[in-house]
């Protein structure tokens, strides 16, 4: 009986099926970073109104935990209520234009709706509460938010930059060089952030 492919045929076809696997699996984390990549790459995302903390923050002082109440004891930073905004807005630019959004919010008790900038997957857990008690200034993962007129994300915020502070703490952030921190083990362990 007569060969019907060449002898070098098969290595064609298997290496033509590796490529199609790569490919599919190099689309799929080319697609992942395209979903996610104006915030990778430092843009600012659109909002509801174009809020500054270099003037809230950097201008005018105020402190991040002002707005961001829960930092210290939950899991997650929170976004204020517009109740928190509008202690100082009922007063202060009370017909300004750009805070109509505000306004229109405290009317009607509908939340303005914020794209988060840091956002995590969702197989992540972070609790902010755990980094600010050990001394993780905001900066170190936000950058000078005081600076910031829109925010943007400064940090890639993915696994291997995270990794990389939670395997040397103290080399990464100056303020835990005083702080007694847990075990090596349990900083890197899977479980400490995919649960």
């Amino acid at each position: 009986m007569a060969q019907l492919f060449r002898p070098g045929a098969l290595l064609l076809f298997k290496l033509v099926v590796l490529g199609v696997v790569l490919g599919v699996i190099v689309g799929i984390f080319v697609a992942r970073s395209l979903v996610r990549g104006p915030l990778a790459a430092g843009d600012a995302p659109p909002q509801p109104i174009a809020f500054s903390h270099k003037h809230h923050v950097g201008d005018d002082g105020i402190d991040c935990r002002y707005c961001h109440a829960s930092v210290e004891n939950a899991a997650f930073a929170g976004v204020p209520h517009t109740d928190v905004c509008m202690s100082c807005h009922s007063q202060l630019l009370k017909d300004a234009a750009i805070l109509e959004p505000l306004r229109a919010s405290a009317r009607t008790g509908e939340p303005l709706r914020w794209t988060r900038v840091h956002d995590l997957p969702d197989f992540v857990y972070f609790d902010h509460s755990i980094h600010v008690s050990r001394g993780v200034p905001c900066e170190h993962c936000h950058g000078a938010i005081d600076k910031m007129p829109l925010t943007r994300r400064v940090a890639s915020l993915d696994m291997q930059w995270c990794l990389a502070c939670h395997r040397d703490p103290v080399s990464h952030v100056a303020s835990l060089r005083t702080q007694p921190l847990p075990d090596k083990r349990r900083l890197t362990d899977c479980s400490t952030c995919h649960r």
